[in-house]
């Protein structure tokens, strides 16, 4: 079992257009972020490799090709906003390879704007041709009610994004990570308030990967600090950040952090090796 980070960045990404600050024109790769995203990867019972997307960013094409992605057999959605979502289109590769539909998992409230903003995927009898488009299966998740894909245990748990409410997904499969060297794992990105009852159920996690946006507060974002205190408090062995912008320099952020806490970056691969 592994985690991708496929993206660490925040929406605008990083380098920012425009922008000649040292983090934007820093020569450390680690401060290159894409729109943040990730995959699981793992082989199931059966023997089959299988990758589990989280979120479709818009850099999901480079992210594929630098990540050499040849498939994917399901997608979990944290919520609608763009940088998130747009890289949908992307998908209709996979379809072509693996030759089947692929799923979709998100709440009622994501799959109401995918439906709207991907009309032509999900009602493609309204196109006025036909064309290559992605063929996605919508399936709706419910908040602490767990499913299972290809031997992998995911709940879905809510978190707050501002006023918004979205998803972040505990990841369960025992005998997927025997050792437990991964797992359990609790991905929550583009949070500002982690709920009570949400932080009961990830206490504990081995890996935790937590949004933690700059060091100025934000409305809709953590900050380093409020991150920090959420990873002493859920306790796991390993928090990486995600979703920074470039306020961050990785290597300088990375100096001043607790032991067992460090920001993520593009290409990172969980376990880490050595």
């Amino acid at each position: 079992m592994r985690l991708r980070f496929l993206g660490t960045g925040t929406s605008s990404g990083v380098p920012t257009i425009g922008c000649a600050c040292p983090v934007c024109t820093s020569t450390d790769p680690r401060d290159r972020r894409t729109r943040t995203s990730a995959t699981l990867e793992f082989t199931d019972a059966d023997g089959v490799d299988r990758v589990i997307l989280i979120d479709a960013s818009p850099d999901h094409r480079q992210q594929a090709l630098d990540a050499g992605l040849t498939r994917i057999d399901a997608i979990l959605i944290t919520h609608n906003h763009v940088d998130h979502v747009f890289g949908l289109d992307e998908v209709r590769r996979y379809n072509e390879l693996m030759k089947q539909p692929i799923e979709v998992w998100a709440d009622a409230h994501t799959h109401e704007s995918l439906e709207r903003v991907f009309m032509h995927i999900f009602q493609p009898h309204t196109n006025i041709q036909q064309s290559f488009i992605a063929r996605l299966i919508p399936q709706t998740l419910e908040p602490f009610e767990p499913i299972e894909l290809f031997g992998v245990t995911i709940t879905p748990v809510p978190l707050l994004h501002g006023k918004l409410g979205i998803l972040g997904f505990r990841i369960d499969a025992p005998e997927l990570d025997p050792a437990g060297e991964l797992l359990p794992l609790a991905y929550c990105t583009d949070v500002s308030v982690v709920p009570s009852e949400t932080m009961e159920t990830i206490a504990g996690v081995k890996t935790l990967v937590l949004d933690a946006l700059r060091e100025r507060p934000h409305f809709t974002h953590m900050t380093v600090g409020q991150a920090i205190g959420v990873a002493q408090e859920v306790h796991a062995d390993r928090t990486y950040f995600v979703h920074m912008t470039h306020d961050l320099g990785h290597a300088e952020t990375n100096a001043g952090l607790p032991e067992r806490v460090a920001l993520a970056h593009d290409g990172l691969i969980l376990p880490e090796s050595g």
